[in-house]
């Protein structure tokens, strides 16, 4: 009886291939403009944004979840229900730059690490971990337990998220693009922040509010640190 062969994904772009081959994940092959025409690529990748650069890889590794509270100051971005890949992608790209422990997702109804988010990560994920859960409340009772603080980011929350202490072993929970934090998830959070917004727009798009509680939490922990 013959074994099944191993699966495996397409990835697209400059950044993000060349990103894959420094990272975890091997690269099995990559087809430039060199080697096929324009459609065939466009064809192989499943969109037309491959920048003339698509590769085969192996399945993205995702992390344990575990792992990404070990640390005593580990900085961790949850997502609860985010279904957009360019939207997880972003996140990805700013939670890889500030340096944070990992970015957790729920195992359904949201969005994977497709070769849509590596592109939209600019090859983020292939350094950082993300690990996907069952349930996203349990995970952040898991991470109480591990002695994180979480932060949930909510529109209309009376604590600004600059007052909010962002140092030492944090989860950072964002919502849906549509429906915020859901209710047990909300409620799971030790903290609700909110960004203050000046302009007419009532909102931040999920991955605009992260890089800014991302950064904020840098800042923090930079000058904490001085």
């Amino acid at each position: 009886m013959a074994r099944d062969r191993p699966r495996k994904e397409v990835i697209y772009g400059r950044r993000p291939v060349a990103e894959a081959q420094r990272g975890r994940r091997r690269v099995h092959r990559v087809w430039t403009l060199d080697d096929l025409p324009t459609p065939e690529l466009t064809r192989l990748a499943g969109s037309p944004d491959h920048q003339g650069v698509v590769a085969e890889v192996d399945p993205y590794p995702y992390a344990d979840s575990r792992e990404l509270l070990k640390h005593p100051d580990a900085l961790v971005v949850a997502l609860d229900q985010v279904q957009d890949p360019r939207n997880l992608g972003a996140v990805c790209r700013s939670a890889e730059a500030v340096g944070a422990a990992g970015v957790v997702i729920p195992s359904r109804r949201s969005a994977a690490v497709t070769a849509a988010a590596a592109k939209a990560s600019a090859g983020a994920v292939e350094h950082l971990r993300v690990a996907r859960v069952p349930n996203l409340a349990d995970w952040l009772a898991v991470a109480k337990d591990a002695g994180a603080w979480i932060h949930g980011a909510e529109s209309g929350a009376p604590t600004p998220y600059a007052s909010a202490d962002l140092t030492g072993k944090v989860v950072l929970v964002l919502g849906s693009e549509g429906g915020g934090l859901r209710r047990r998830v909300a409620q799971s959070c030790d903290l609700l922040v909110s960004i203050p917004l000046r302009g007419r727009v009532g909102s931040l798009n999920v991955s605009a509010a992260a890089a800014v509680l991302l950064f904020e939490a840098a800042r923090q922990r930079a000058a904490g640190n001085r």
